[in-house]
């Protein structure tokens, strides 16, 4: 670490430990990690931990609060509350008169949503007529006191367009002292019940959320840090502590969405597949030109407007057990070494394996006999992924789930007897069954969201990476690898986090003038939070079917111009483009570049088709950033912008049935790509480019990556 250098803090709160990482500022180098049991039952909470971490850390790496330019943490409370049904009583306030009244009244049902088997999320609701009659609305509110409620939420069909009605409740139930929230607030998409719903979830875990972040709002400050303090969101992205005490329901399924980060930021994906494993099951996310894949998120059985990562989890991970019947491996998971108490095999002593032989059990009660276990010199150990992944010398050195490989091996000779095979053909046995679940969830993720095999790449995290993404790479043909420091890759994503922010509108024949309204307020709300309004990427969709304006913004709470360790030189960068490509070099040209970026191509023949001109965008690092499987690629100025992309806009947009579809671009200028791809319409497309470029020097490079629709 370079001395005097300033770090970034993440801070990952887990169920039972709490994990916390330094990354330099300047090189985003990993230079410290400590673990600390996490502190639920200490009169501060969580942040009694948070703070014992920070300090441990700090002095780990022989640092001041002062040098922490950035500080982040991850928490599974607003999630653990609604497993566990810990929530607080909503008094939900609806609003309106003859008909609208009949929508309203409905949502009472609301409090019939299942927290956890038998038990009901507590919800008292109260009817008001008129919003303005403030002596109304204090009654409504003086009711659903009565019935417990901790938190009031105002609600009103068409709330989105005309919001002032729920803003007259909030203002006049203010006295109660309750905290308040309007369902306009929490989302501003069209659909009564599930905006209500939405923002009734959110009130549920407020209290509890604010209490905490006032702990640990006031830990750290009393700890002497000054920089920013922000929140891991379940999108990949982190938010302020205020923006928290306002959306708390933003940090629910946060937790996978940390180690997402992490492989995006640290391993610099910009296509493939995060597989996050732990010891009893792994979390198969995606990443789609350099970002996570999100979708609105089920909670409490039922679709919210949440907007969340989509994850998708399997029971299988370094600790499963392997199951057996008939001479044959008939299964791995979900029941893990660990549930059953079980040591794994490959971590014990020869001595301790000596005379093992096979044995079936039920790990737990309802759970089938088939269970493998091995009864030795040493007591009972279960074979697991990992030991099967040690035996076959997939898990590298130095890694977090290594183990001696002849003791591996050992452990796996009695199943190789008991399946009458060799070793390594009992070990290839149990890693066929374990990831059998996980190709077919990884193939599914890849067909739906259109990731070209030949750009993917799988990259594993967690402790038990290395018994899982090694073997599915092998057997699917798809590059692998296992992120550095796997063991950490969540608060590493927490440390490394932009600031993020998602506006929504539904806005039928949206103008010009109205998309670019959105960019404008996403891009104020990421500023606002802390981040460096130079370094803001915006990207903006349009869905013409649901009439849906979405901009998602994204920035840094400092503009990272980091020094780093390795930049490649021409023939590397070109090594990576034909490799991604899958050609040989001599068939690769530079089609255009510029500081930050080198553009590769090349061309495919095609008999009875047009030829297509594959494309791979690489970074100074040597990392493919963009993969297009046939593009057109203009390098022009920012001056000679405008005309070029009016041209290439033209010559690319596709007629027919379906409507107008203008191309998918992408603008390389600076450091940065500028995703505009989401815009089908070709004069919005061109006026989100004169946005992007407006602040730009006449004189600066851009290239368009221009993509016809079929």
């Amino acid at each position: 670490m370079t001395p005097g250098s300033r770090i970034r803090v993440g801070i990952d709160v887990g169920g039972t430990f709490t994990d916390a990482v330094a990354v330099d500022a300047a090189t985003l180098a990993l230079v410290g990690q400590v673990k600390v049991p996490t502190s639920h039952h200490h009169e501060d909470g969580v942040a009694h931990g948070i703070v014992l971490a920070l300090d441990r850390l700090l002095e780990q790496v022989g640092r001041t609060p002062a040098d922490v330019t950035f500080l982040a943490h991850g928490t599974t409370q607003a999630t653990n509350a609604l497993l566990e049904g810990d929530v607080a009583t909503v008094g939900l306030i609806g609003i309106g008169d003859g008909p609208a009244a009949v929508l309203t009244r409905r949502l009472a049902a609301l409090g019939k949503l299942e927290l956890t088997p038998g038990k009901s999320l507590p919800l008292a609701y109260a009817h008001v007529a008129d919003p303005f009659d403030a002596d109304e609305v204090r009654a409504a509110v003086s009711r659903v006191q009565a019935e417990g409620a901790q938190v009031l939420v105002a609600t009103e069909p068409f709330g989105v367009d005309r919001p002032e009605g729920e803003q007259a409740v909030l203002d006049a139930a203010r006295p109660s002292g309750l905290p308040l929230a309007a369902a306009h607030e929490i989302t501003s998409l069209y659909g009564l019940h599930k905006r209500t719903r939405t923002a009734v979830v959110n009130a549920a875990i407020l209290p509890r959320m604010l209490a905490t972040a006032d702990l640990v709002d006031a830990s750290i400050t009393k700890a002497g840090v000054t920089a920013p303090l922000m929140v891991m969101r379940c999108d990949g992205g982190v938010m302020s502590l205020d923006e928290m005490r306002r959306r708390p329901l933003l940090t629910v399924l946060s937790g996978p969405a940390a180690g997402v980060a992490g492989a995006l930021m640290q391993e610099r994906i910009s296509e493939g597949v995060f597989l996050e494993t732990g010891g009893t099951s792994t979390d198969i996310s995606v990443v789609r030109r350099g970002k996570v894949a999100v979708r609105h998120a089920t909670i409490l059985g039922r679709t919210s407007y949440l907007n969340a990562l989509d994850v998708r989890t399997v029971g299988v991970g370094g600790g499963s057990m392997v199951r057996v019947a008939d001479g044959r491996v008939v299964g791995v998971g979900p029941r893990s070494a660990h549930i059953a108490g079980l040591p794994y095999a490959c971590f014990a002593t020869p001595e301790d394996l000596r005379d093992a032989r096979v044995a079936t059990v039920r790990p737990m009660d309802g759970d089938p006999d088939d269970h493998l276990v091995l009864d030795a010199a040493g007591g009972r150990f279960a074979v697991t992924m990992t030991c099967a992944a040690n035996a076959l010398g997939r898990v590298p050195e130095g890694d977090f789930a290594r183990s001696d490989q002849e003791v591996a091996r050992a452990a796996l000779a009695p199943l190789a007897a008991f399946l009458s095979t060799d070793v390594a053909g009992a070990a290839q046995a149990v890693l066929d069954a374990g990831i059998a679940q996980v190709k077919t969830v990884v193939d599914t993720m890849l067909k739906e969201y259109r990731i070209d095999r030949d750009t993917a790449v799988l990259v594993g995290g967690g402790g038990g990476a290395a018994a899982v993404t090694p073997h599915l790479a092998a057997d699917t043909g798809l590059e692998g690898r296992i992120a550095r420091h796997s063991e950490v890759i969540s608060p590493i994503g927490v440390a490394l986090a932009l600031v993020r922010e998602q506006v929504e509108r539904i806005i039928p024949g949206a103008t010009q003038e109205q998309i670019l309204a959105v960019r404008a307020e996403a891009e104020r709300a990421v500023v606002a939070q802390g981040a460096a309004a130079d370094g803001v990427e915006v990207e903006v969709t349009v869905d013409p079917q649901t009439s849906t304006v979405r901009a998602v913004a994204t920035g840094a709470t400092e503009l990272r111009t980091q020094d780093r360790a390795h930049r490649t030189d021409d023939a590397e960068r070109l090594r990576t483009a034909a490799a991604s490509l899958k050609a040989d070099q001599s068939r690769v040209r530079v089609l255009a570049g510029t500081d930050a970026y080198t553009v590769y191509g090349t061309e495919v023949r095609r008999r009875l088709r047009a030829d297509r001109q594959p494309v791979r965008v690489v970074d100074a690092d040597g990392v493919v950033r963009l993969g297009v499987s046939d593009a057109r690629v203009e390098a022009t100025t920012v001056g000679a912008a405008g005309e070029t992309l009016a041209s290439l806009v033209r010559d690319s947009t596709s007629y027919g049935d379906g409507g107008v579809r203008a191309p998918a671009v992408r603008l390389l200028v600076g450091g940065r790509i500028a995703d505009l791809s989401g815009v089908l319409e070709p004069d919005a497309l061109l006026a989100l480019a004169r946005s992007e470029l407006r602040s730009r020097g006449a004189d600066e490079p851009v290239v368009a990556v221009v993509e016809s629709r079929a």
